[in-house]
C-alpha cells in the first residue's frame, strides 16, 4: 500500500511542471540585413541576458525568412523588423513594433510585462 502511495505521489510530482503556467518569453522576429535589428544587437542584446527583464521573459529569436515554430503559428509578426512580441502560454500579451532605441526599449517592455503579470523583480 505504501508503495502505491509513493508511486502516485511521484507521478503527481512529475506531472506538476506540465500543468503549471509557462513563463513569458520575449520573441524577437528578425531578418538578415535589418539595420534596426543590428542596432538592437549592438545596444541591448549584449546586456539583455543579465537583466531582470530577461529573467521574466527570456529572449527568443525567430528569423522571418525561416520556418515559423509551431508554437508561434497563431502569432502574426507583421511586416516590420524587428518586432518584439511578449508571449505567455501561447498568447500574445503585447508587442513592440520596431526598435525604439535603448532609451525607450526597457520602459515599453516593462509596461507589457506588468500587464502579463511577469513584472521584473527589482532589488
Amino acid at each position: 500500500m505504501n508503495r502505491i502511495i509513493a508511486l502516485l505521489a511521484l507521478a503527481a510530482a512529475l506531472a506538476l511542471p506540465a500543468t503549471t503556467s509557462r513563463a513569458a518569453e520575449l520573441v524577437m522576429f528578425e531578418r538578415p540585413g535589418c539595420a534596426w535589428c543590428a542596432r538592437f544587437n549592438a545596444e541591448i542584446a549584449p546586456l539583455y541576458g543579465k537583466t531582470e527583464e530577461s529573467r521574466a521573459a527570456p529572449l527568443r529569436r525567430v528569423d522571418l525568412n525561416g520556418p515559423r515554430p509551431a508554437d508561434l503559428a497563431g502569432i502574426d509578426p507583421g511586416p516590420f523588423t524587428p518586432t518584439f512580441v511578449v508571449v505567455q502560454e501561447g498568447r500574445e500579451i503585447g508587442r513592440i513594433r520596431g526598435y525604439p532605441g535603448d532609451a525607450f526599449f526597457f520602459g515599453l517592455l516593462d509596461r507589457i510585462l506588468s500587464k502579463a503579470g511577469s513584472e521584473p523583480e527589482r532589488s
